[in-house]
């Protein structure tokens, strides 16, 4: 079961999705009162430069400075001379989210583009995605979150499977889900919830 600033978590990343200021502001609003670490929500913030884009998440990263004031942690350093750990780790995180699908998908990436590789392996998951303060298990949670706003369903596909690689269980994807529905049409939300069905069945 999904904890409150979990939940609180969840909203925001699926309102950077959508772009919606005023809906943002509320909701980052909410989390702050939820008492969701700022560390949490500034992670988030991060990975959803891999998600949604730079617009979007330059958008939510100004409403988050109204919100939360100006940054006092910076975080990580991403000076480039830590490329050999960004890729060790990277590509052990995304081995975990990807499962037994990890090498066919580094196939696939190669075929589409020589320098994909190690965009997601190093720069995503090495870089970003496997920064201290938010754990693995919540941070593939907001990326299901971000993606089910999307008209991208291999991906979404990937991250369904994914949430349960990296230990949550099927009832709390069911709770993403239904957070994520608040904020579809039913053609969209429904198209979501047949994907789940499927991949909710299967054994991993």
């Amino acid at each position: 079961m999904l904890e409150p600033r979990t939940i609180a978590l969840l909203r925001v990343a699926t309102a950077i999705a959508q772009g919606e200021e005023a809906l943002l502001r509320e909701r980052m609003t909410v989390a702050r009162a939820a008492k969701v670490p700022t560390e949490w929500v500034e992670e988030l913030l991060l990975q959803s430069l891999l998600n949604v884009g730079y617009p979007l998440t330059l958008m939510a990263f100004g409403i988050w400075r109204e919100v939360a004031g100006p940054v006092t942690k910076a975080g990580e350093d991403l000076t480039h001379d830590h490329w050999a750990l960004w890729k060790e780790r990277g590509a052990k995180l995304c081995a975990e989210v990807y499962g037994r699908t990890y090498h066919k998908l580094l196939l696939n990436l190669r075929g589409l583009h020589p320098a994909l590789e190690a965009l997601v392996v190093v720069d995503a998951y090495g870089k970003v995605l496997s920064r201290p303060g938010l754990d693995a298990q919540r941070r593939e949670l907001c990326t299901l979150a971000a993606i089910a706003m999307l008209t991208t369903p291999r991906q979404l596909h990937a991250h369904l499977r994914g949430a349960l690689n990296t230990g949550s269980s099927r009832e709390d994807v069911d709770a993403v889900l239904a957070i994520v529905e608040e904020d579809l049409d039913s053609a969209r939300a429904l198209k979501v919830w047949e994907m789940w069905a499927d991949v909710r069945g299967r054994q991993f």
